[in-house]
């Protein structure tokens, strides 16, 4: 899983900050994004990779209903893929453009990729963390690596990488058992 690139802020070396942002891009605006969401400090919460497929326990089980969730509280989120891993998730998100939503409320902002990604985080983290009993502990780590989805050719190569992901756990240098060396 490559790491998102870019310049530290001003807040040391040690504790820098990556913008992971595109500069100047609307996120507000119609298309597909890859995301990519990982646990606090990496730790294995949802499951187990077993003979190249998740086996979600029911943290994981409610991480997935979270995604799945996500078009009904934000109608312009479509959710095209997802892939839960034990310590992160991939997905994939169509937004319609929310600018173009009508609001019951005229003072509600729209909502961009990254207020969809705080609600999926927001939402799944209450879950795990009732399942779990350990109320208000942080389950992801802050921020989110996004693609911006420029062509239907990028979009299926991401869908399959993202459908195919389990079988990578192996080599995945964030798998605690393997640490990428098989």
């Amino acid at each position: 899983m490559a790491r998102p690139s870019g310049t530290p802020t001003d807040c040391g070396a040690r504790f820098a900050r990556r913008l992971t942002r595109l500069q100047s891009y609307d996120y507000l605006q119609q298309g597909a994004y890859f995301i990519t969401v990982c646990t606090i400090d990496r730790t294995c919460l949802f499951g187990d990779v077993v003979d190249d497929a998740m086996h979600p326990n029911h943290s994981g089980l409610a991480v997935m209903d979270s995604w799945d969730a996500l078009p009904h509280h934000y109608p312009h989120v479509q959710t095209i893929a997802f892939a839960l891993m034990p310590n992160h998730v991939h997905g994939v998100v169509l937004l319609n453009d929310a600018r173009q939503e009508p609001s019951l409320n005229s003072s509600q902002h729209s909502h961009s990729l990254t207020e969809a990604v705080r609600a999926f985080k927001s939402f799944s983290a209450r879950a795990v963390n009732s399942i779990r009993e350990t109320h208000g502990q942080p389950v992801w780590q802050r921020g989110f690596y996004d693609h911006v989805i420029r062509s239907e050719g990028s979009l299926h190569r991401i869908c399959e990488y993202v459908a195919n992901n389990p079988l990578q756990w192996k080599l995945d240098r964030d798998n605690p058992i393997t640490g990428g060396r098989v």
